[in-house]
C-alpha cells in the first residue's frame, strides 16, 4: 500500500525500497533513475498498458467515494443513479487529470476523488432540512418498507430521483463555490507563503480526523455479512504486507533491447483490486448456492451479487455525462463556508504529492510557480467537477505515485493516456452499471484497510515532532479529542441559536466538520503556543519532504514550463507578475525560495549553481 497525502508525503513498503535503491545511484545519471522520465514518451502499445495500469490502481478510490455518498444523498436504492453518479465522476477524473499533466503541475500525477471531501460533504448533509425521510422510513420500519404510506416515491421513479438530485446540486454549488477559494490560493501564490506557519501538529489532526470520521461508514457497510467483509480486509492486508516481496517474471520493454524480462511486484500493486476479485467471486459462489439468504430482511443478504443485477439491464451502454446533468446547482452560504475546509485539505495533501512523484519521476523539485499553477489547475478541475455533479472535488492520487516507484516510468504521457482512458470508460454506462454488482460487506472491508490508512498517514507525522514534550502532548490531545468530540455532539442536536439561520446553518457545518476543528485547533496553539522549531519538527518535516526531493533529484526545470509558447513565456516583461509563469520566481531569488520552502539559503545556492545551465530566465 502506499500513503501520500499532505505535506507529510512517505513512500512506504515496496516502493521506499525502490527509492532507497535510487539513493544509492543518484549521482547525477537520470538514465539509471527512471526507464523513461517525464518529457519522455514510450512505444505506445507500452503507454497504453502502463496507462491503464494506472487507471486500475486509482479505480478503487475513485468508485468508493459516490458508493459512501449515496446513502447521505438519499439514493437509497436507486442502483441505476448511483452508477451514473460512478460514470461521472470516473470521466471528471480523467478529465481533471488531463488538465493537471498538460497544464497544471506538468508532473505524471493522477486526479481522482478524495475523502477530504467527505467530511464536509456527510456535514452538510446531516443538516436538519437534508434529513433522509427515506432512511427514517427504513430505521422505523426495517427493509421491507411501504414508502407510499408515508407519502414518499418508490425509489428510482422521478419523484426519488428528484430528492436525491436536489442534494447533490447543494454539494455541487457548494464545492463549485468554495474551489474558487482554490483557484485565488493558486493564482496568488499565497499557498507557497502560507506552508511556512503549517507544520506536522497542524497537518495530523486535518489527516487523522478525516480517516477517523470515515470509520463509521466503514462499519455500517461491513455490517451486512462481517466475515465477507473481515475476509476483503484479510485478503487486502495479506497482498499488501505478506506477499509484498513474491514478484512475477513479466516482459519489460527496453529502449534498447526490446522485450526484457522482469519481476514486478504484482501483489503490492493490485492489493485492493485482487482483494476485491476474489471477494466478488466467493459472494457469487455462496450466491449461486444459496448459501446467502434470499430474504432481505435476514442478515447476510448484502452479500448477494445477484441484488442489483437489474441495473446492468437498465443501465444505458453509452451515456455522456455533462455539466448540470442533474440541474443547476444551488448554493447555500453554510455550505460553501463547511466546503472550504475540504479545499482547505486538499490543497495540503497535494503539495505534498507534488514533491514526491517528482523524486520518483526523476524530475527536479517543483518551482513555485509549477506548485502554485498546480493548485490554481487543481481548482479549475474541482470547478468542474461540481459543475458535472460527481458528488466530490479532486486531487492528487498517491497510490499512482508509487507505481511510479516500482515501474520506474515517469512519463507524463503515459498517465495522459490513463486519463483518457478514464474519459472513455466513463461514457459507458454498462460499464459503470457493473460496479453497482459488487456487495457493500465487499466495500466495507475495503474501506477498513483504506481509510484506515488514510487516518495512520496523518499519525505518521509524529515522527517529526518531540512526542517528550508537554507542549506537544497538550496541542496534539486537544485537537484530536475536542475534534472528535465537538461534531460527535452536534450531530442531530440543534444547539447553534445566534440569532441569525444563516450564521447558525454556518456554524453548524463547520464545527460539524471533525477535520475543521481539530485542524483548527492544532494550527492555532501550534502557532501561539512558545516551542522550539525543532520541538515542533518544522525544519525536519520540511527538509524531509522538499529538501530531500533537491538532493535526490536530477533533471531540466523546463519539464514545468507551460506547453505552449515557451520560448517566448520568458521574454514578457507582464508574466513575471503571475505566481503561476516561470518567469515569477527566478532561481537566483534566493530569499523568496528559503521562504517557500523553508530550505537553507546555502542549499538553495548550490542547487542554484548545479542548474546553472538548465534553465534560462
Amino acid at each position: 500500500m502506499y500513503a501520500e497525502i499532505g505535506n507529510m508525503t512517505r513512500v512506504t513498503d515496496a516502493t521506499s525500497a525502490e527509492v532507497d535503491d535510487d539513493q544509492d545511484d543518484a549521482d547525477g545519471d537520470q538514465e539509471k533513475t527512471v526507464l523513461y522520465s517525464v518529457n519522455e514518451t514510450p512505444p505506445w502499445h507500452l503507454c497504453i498498458l502502463l496507462g491503464f495500469q494506472h487507471y486500475l490502481t486509482a479505480i478503487g478510490g475513485i468508485i468508493s467515494i459516490p458508493l459512501v455518498l449515496a446513502q447521505y444523498f438519499c439514493m437509497d436504492k436507486d442502483t441505476l443513479g448511483i452508477s451514473e453518479v460512478i460514470g461521472t465522476i470516473i470521466f471528471v477524473s480523467g478529465l481533471s487529470t488531463i488538465l493537471q499533466t498538460t497544464f497544471g503541475i506538468r508532473l505524471p500525477i493522477v486526479q481522482g476523488s478524495t475523502p477530504t471531501f467527505l467530511i464536509p460533504t456527510i456535514a452538510i448533509m446531516s443538516q436538519p432540512v437534508w434529513e433522509c425521510e427515506y432512511k427514517i422510513a427504513r430505521e422505523m420500519n426495517g427493509s421491507h418498507v411501504n414508502f407510499t404510506a408515508y407519502g414518499l416515491p418508490e425509489p428510482g421513479s422521478e419523484g426519488h430521483q428528484e430528492i436525491w438530485m436536489k442534494r447533490i446540486r447543494e454539494i455541487q454549488g457548494a464545492i463549485m463555490v468554495a474551489s474558487i477559494f482554490q483557484v485565488v490560493i493558486g493564482f496568488s501564490g499565497v499557498m507557497t507563503f502560507a506552508l511556512r506557519f503549517i507544520g506536522p501538529l497542524s497537518i495530523v489532526p486535518i489527516v487523522a480526523l478525516t480517516g477517523f470520521s470515515l470509520f463509521p461508514v466503514g462499519s455500517d457497510l461491513a455490517s451486512g455479512q462481517w466475515w465477507i467483509a473481515l475476509m476483503t480486509t484479510f485478503l487486502v492486508i495479506v497482498f499488501s504486507q505478506y506477499l509484498k516481496n513474491i514478484k512475477i517474471p513479466i516482459c519489460r520493454v527496453d529502449k534498447k533491447h526490446g522485450c526484457v524480462k522482469t519481476d514486478l511486484a504484482f501483489f503490492n500493486i493490485f492489493p485492493v483490486l485482487l482483494a476485491m476479485i476474489i471477494s466478488c467471486i466467493v459472494c457469487t459462489i455462496l450466491t449461486v448456492t444459496d448459501v446467502l439468504p434470499d430474504n432481505p430482511d435476514e442478515w447476510g443478504y448484502a452479500a448477494r451479487i445477484d441484488i442489483n443485477l437489474f441495473v446492468m439491464k437498465e443501465a444505458k451502454w453509452f451515456r455522456f455525462p455533462y455539466p448540470g446533468q442533474w440541474g443547476i446547482p444551488t448554493v447555500s452560504v453554510a455550505g460553501v463556508f463547511g466546503m472550504l475546509a475540504g479545499v482547505l485539505a486538499a490543497m495540503l495533501e497535494s503539495v505534498g504529492d507534488y514533491y514526491a512523484c517528482a523524486r520518483l519521476a526523476g524530475a527536479p523539485p517543483p518551482p513555485s510557480h509549477a506548485v502554485n499553477r498546480g493548485i490554481f489547475i487543481e481548482g479549475i478541475a474541482c470547478i468542474l467537477a461540481g459543475a458535472w455533479g460527481s458528488g466530490n472535488g479532486t486531487t492528487s492520487f498517491s497510490e499512482n505515485i508509487g507505481v511510479i516507484g516500482i515501474t520506474k516510468v515517469g512519463s507524463r504521457r503515459v498517465v495522459q493516456v490513463g486519463g483518457i482512458i478514464m474519459i472513455v470508460l466513463g461514457c459507458f454506462g454498462k460499464f459503470s452499471a457493473l460496479f453497482t454488482l459488487i456487495p457493500t460487506p465487499v466495500f466495507g472491508g475495503l474501506f477498513m484497510v483504506t481509510f484506515g490508512m488514510v487516518a495512520a498517514v496523518g499519525l505518521s507525522n509524529l515522527q517529526y515532532i518531540d512526542l517528550n514534550s508537554p507542549r506537544n502532548l497538550c496541542i496534539l490531545g486537544v485537537s484530536l479529542f475536542f475534534g472528535v468530540s465537538l461534531p460527535l455532539w452536534l450531530q442531530g442536536n440543534d444547539a447553534i441559536h445566534t440569532g441569525s439561520d444563516v450564521f447558525d446553518q454556518i456554524l453548524s457545518v463547520l464545527l460539524g466538520t471533525s477535520m475543521f476543528v481539530g485542524g483548527m485547533i492544532g494550527f492555532v496553539l501550534d502557532n501561539t503556543i512558545p516551542g522550539t522549531d525543532r520541538e515542533r519538527g518544522i525544519r525536519t518535516w520540511r527538509e524531509d519532504t522538499i529538501g530531500r526531493c533537491k538532493t535526490d533529484s536530477t533533471g531540466n526545470e523546463s519539464v514545468y514550463n507551460p506547453p505552449f509558447f515557451q520560448d517566448n513565456i520568458f521574454k514578457n516583461k507582464v508574466l513575471k507578475y503571475l505566481p503561476i509563469c516561470p518567469p515569477f520566481l527566478n532561481i537566483r531569488n534566493v530569499s523568496d525560495i528559503s521562504i517557500a520552502t523553508s530550505v537553507n539559503v546555502t542549499d538553495v545556492y548550490d542547487y542554484k549553481d548545479s542548474h546553472e545551465n538548465s534553465t534560462k530566465f
